[in-house]
């Protein structure tokens, strides 16, 4: 039997609401798509957190509340972008790049990281103008753009290129370093701008050449 000191330290047991957790998903849910929005029609530099708030139909207090500042309000909506969704689950341990991994041929891997990649391009791309054009004028953008860009992305590729060389060799001379390298550029934000805006290429044809310009870069002919 628990004496009454016992029972004065114990650690009173937490209590979680599911339906207040859904709410509060559901008002990040709702700033994070106002702030998007925002972004995508005025610019970050001219987005208040005073105007994503009325967007999001919460107060200016709750956005701070949930996310701190803007650039971490920014940094939120480029996750959920990148990812599709705002399911917790790492980027290389989604459906697609999944199945990248595990599918035995190489050809098949790049067609299918090939066409993975042009669907994520085509939601990130007009979010990372805007964050271009932050970066211009806000260290912390740019910083973030950074981060994303070359760390996090350059780690993605050398990820994909290990797992494209797991299933047989790449072409000769090439190195996994230097593999990772080609990925990274074909698949940048910049070429697709340059491709999809700029050239008017379609959405297809985007695709094709990335699935066959990756193959010819990293593997060997068929013949050879």
């Amino acid at each position: 039997m628990n004496t009454d000191k016992e029972r004065a330290v114990k650690t009173p047991r937490s209590y979680r609401s599911p339906l207040r957790e859904t709410q509060a998903r559901e008002t990040r849910r709702r700033i994070v798509a106002g702030a998007r929005e925002l972004f995508l029609q005025q610019g970050y530099p001219a987005t208040t957190i005073a105007a994503v708030a009325r967007r999001a139909g919460v107060s200016a207090d709750t956005i701070y509340t949930v996310f701190g500042s803007k650039g971490a309000l920014l940094k939120e909506v480029l996750d959920v972008v990148i990812g599709g969704d705002d399911e917790d689950v790492a980027l290389l341990e989604r459906a697609g790049p999944r199945a990248v991994r595990a599918e035995p041929d190489q050809r098949r891997q790049i067609a299918l990281f090939a066409a993975g990649m042009t669907e994520q391009l085509e939601r990130v791309r007009p979010m990372d103008d805007i964050l271009r054009g932050a970066a211009a004028v806000d260290p912390a953008a740019a910083e973030l753009r950074d981060d994303l860009q070359v760390r996090q992305r350059r780690e993605a590729m050398r990820a994909v290129v290990g797992w494209i060389a797991a299933r047989g060799p790449l072409r000769d001379g090439l190195g996994q370093e230097d593999a990772a390298a080609i990925v990274w550029t074909l698949t940048s934000p910049e070429v697709h701008l340059l491709l999809r805006d700029t050239s008017r290429w379609t959405r297809e044809r985007y695709e094709e050449w990335l699935r066959d310009t990756l193959t010819t870069s990293l593997l060997q002919s068929s013949g050879g």
